[in-house]
């Protein structure tokens, strides 16, 4: 089940980035007293009450001047209307009201998802809280107030989104068909892509990056079985902005990829492995995903017999974390092996969901240290004495050592790479996790 999606939004320097570090536990963005530093991973798996969710900060640079303001923060509530489930709308008490929060205020109030109104920086309820029910102006419910940087408050604003969140979790729960996220950077060919597996133009194509302004789901039906696409064309607008554009793609892709079971990562194949590629199969590992690299517009490269293997050998250089992701070499405005697209995407679903007995495991494991002998350390070597599947999408397994850090993560890829021989377990991430016995027969 993919995990709700909670967006933070708000004017730059209100205290974003502290809040959603905060939430984090850890320093994920770049946290300077001035507005728009903010230039790291943007998203985060937190957990309250045992309910997860996908944190995303959407701070941006501030723009120079007072118009660019605006269209900067409709730029940021709309990215936050279409990809989250719920939206922390982040105000600063110190500062107080300004036009920028009634504009923003304006636009989450006539949108159909749910606001919690935070207001920030409250380091003394005494001192600021007659200053936090000004922002019962902005009518959006009631104002939480927080101190971000002290974690006062942030229970009862976590309570707030689990109230928003709780049927909608149950909602997710019940469609089991596998989705499948077509992603990749804007003008790539994703909406192409889906209208040559829908077989009609369902989703509207133009060479303007940026056309599909909101991430389309579509069910289609191949031998028998349901799949949901997810469409997420690039976000790219036609502004003044001076923002890095890659990261608003880059927000909404976050969304899609927790949604699905399988990614589908289209590259062009004019400009290349990009590291905007590399991010997006980042996020596509981290979160165990199955994964298929399209690589679009081959009909446009200039090629030869070993064109296909020398573009196979550039992309697994750059993309080495994930060699076991699928490669394809497509062309959507053509329709070239697009019909194979399903083909792999039915043997990456079936490899996401494999599971192996425990017998074969340990078979296995027994004939690879057979084979290469675990590593030592000041005269303590590592014994492997058991494995076992404890789960599936993505298939994820467990070794019982005697000595956790004598596991180096080169034996580790060993093993791993002993169980895709024998399993193949192509188009997926495997797991693999480390636990510690003190002697065999425990």
């Amino acid at each position: 089940m993919s995990k709700p999606i909670i967006a933070i939004v708000g004017r730059p320097n209100v205290g974003k980035s502290t809040l959603f570090n905060t939430l984090a536990g850890e320093k994920i963005s770049i946290v300077e007293d001035t507005p728009g530093v903010t230039r790291d991973r943007i998203y985060a798996d937190i957990t309250w009450l045992n309910y997860s969710f996908t944190l995303i900060d959407t701070g941006g640079i501030e723009p120079e001047s007072s118009d660019q303001m605006l269209t900067h923060m409709r730029a940021q509530a709309e990215l936050a209307m279409e990809t989250a489930d719920c939206i922390l709308f982040l105000t600063d008490v110190r500062q107080g009201l300004v036009d920028a929060d009634y504009q923003v205020a304006d636009m989450l109030r006539r949108t159909a998802k749910p606001v919690v109104l935070v207001v920030n920086k409250v380091d003394s309820h005494e001192k600021f809280m007659p200053d936090v029910y000004e922002f019962y102006n902005l009518g959006i419910g009631d104002p939480h107030p927080i101190s971000a940087s002290s974690k006062q408050g942030l229970g009862d604003m976590l309570d707030a989104v689990l109230e928003i969140l709780g049927d909608r979790v149950k909602e997710e729960e019940e469609d089991e068909r596998p989705k499948i996220a077509i992603v990749g950077k804007p003008n790539v060919g994703k909406s192409s892509l889906v209208n040559k597996l829908l077989g009609e133009k369902r989703v509207i194509v133009s060479d303007i990056a940026g056309t599909t302004r909101d991430a389309i789901d579509t069910m289609m039906k191949v031998n028998g079985t349901e799949y949901i696409l997810i469409d997420t064309a690039g976000l790219r607008r036609k502004s003044k902005i001076k923002e890095n554009i890659e990261r608003y793609s880059i927000i909404r892709t976050v969304a899609a990829i927790e949604r699905a079971d399988v990614v589908v990562l289209m590259i062009d194949a004019v400009e290349g492995v990009t590291e905007q590629d590399a991010k997006i199969a980042g996020l596509a590992h981290d979160r165990g995903r199955g994964l298929i690299i399209a690589v679009n517009k081959w009909d446009a490269v200039e090629k030869d017999d070993h064109s296909m293997s020398e573009y196979s050998r550039e992309i697994r250089k750059v993309l080495s974390f994930v060699p076991y992701a699928e490669i394809l070499f497509i062309s959507a405005k053509t329709g070239q092996r697009t019909g194979k697209v399903f083909e792999v995407i039915e043997t990456v679903i079936e490899n996401h969901a494999l599971r192996v007995q425990t017998g074969v495991l340990n078979e296995i494991m027994t004939e690879a240290v057979a084979m290469q002998q675990p590593p030592s350390d000041k005269g303590k070597r590592l014994k492997l004495f058991y494995m076992t599947q404890v789960a599936v999408k993505p298939p994820t397994f467990v070794i019982f050592v005697n000595k956790k850090e004598l596991m180096h993560f080169s034996y580790q890829r060993y093993i791993e790479n002993q169980i895709r021989e024998t399993f193949g377990f192509a188009g997926t991430p495997i797991r693999i996790l480390i636990r510690e016995r003190k002697n065999e027969k425990e």
